[in-house]
């Protein structure tokens, strides 16, 4: 379901189509001198327009999807952990180094870590700069705790379970998807981002921006037809929302 905020954003792109609809209605008596104005070049703008909001739900899907992934790619972590410490205990590990797997296992386990939570569609539509930054860093601070512990366990040699999942190497490989999946976020957020804030500069910049083009095309018309016309009363009712947060 589309948030609030790309619905606001959608339907300024949709008002502008039925504005240059009318106006198109209007025939040869609808002749502005300003290039910007013109049935063409209005036109292209709600073509391209169209596009970006496109470009911003595409990009917002992947957002949602890689987000997801990483919590499912995540989920098994503190238990494999967990699973990782107790098969050290029953080796010839030191008391030092023991000490030291439960203290990277305490941290895995921690609150910080059981705090971390997702929403892949942000209730605004956005994903908030500062909500993302701490669950980028407690995921990357995870995978590195992670990466502590497999080191710590190599450096065992008598850690050598029979159990597939906790060799060294399917740690390992298992970190790996990890790190992988927390920089599909990485890069899918800065490219929902960028996708908006091109949107953005498209739909709200000034003087050139579609809203502003649009408020242009009423007063052109109110011009030609006169405030009280039906003409303009068309148009005048067609609402655009600037800078929808």
């Amino acid at each position: 379901m589309a948030s609030q905020s790309e619905v606001g954003h959608a339907k300024n792109v949709a008002n502008f189509q039925d504005l240059i609809t009318y106006c198109a209605a209007y025939g040869t008596t609808y002749n502005p001198s300003k290039t910007a104005l013109q049935l063409a070049p209005l036109n292209t703008l709600l073509t391209s327009a169209q596009t970006e909001i496109a470009h911003v739900t595409t990009a917002k899907n992947a957002f949602d999807t890689t987000t997801g992934d990483r919590q499912l790619a995540f989920e098994n972590l503190k238990p494999l952990a967990t699973k990782v410490y107790n098969a050290l205990s029953v080796t010839d590990a030191t008391a030092q180094t023991l000490a030291d797997a439960k203290t990277i296992n305490n941290k895995l386990q921690g609150k910080r870590a059981k705090e971390i939570t997702e929403n892949p569609t942000p209730e605004n539509g956005t994903p908030p700069t500062n909500t993302v930054s701490v669950s980028r860093q407690s995921y990357d601070s995870l995978t590195e705790n992670f990466s502590s512990l497999i080191d710590l366990v190599s450096s065992v040699p008598s850690y050598t379970p029979n159990e597939a999942d906790l060799s060294v190497a399917s740690l390992t490989t298992f970190r790996d998807s990890l790190v992988v999946a927390n920089t599909n976020v990485i890069t899918s957020e800065v490219a929902y981002s960028n996708a908006r804030i091109s949107r953005d500069n498209l739909l709200y910049a000034k003087d050139t921006g579609l809203v502003e083009i649009a408020q242009d095309v009423k007063n052109y018309v109110k011009s030609i037809f006169g405030a009280t016309s039906p003409q303009y009363k068309q148009v005048s009712g067609i609402k655009f929302t600037n800078r929808v947060s």
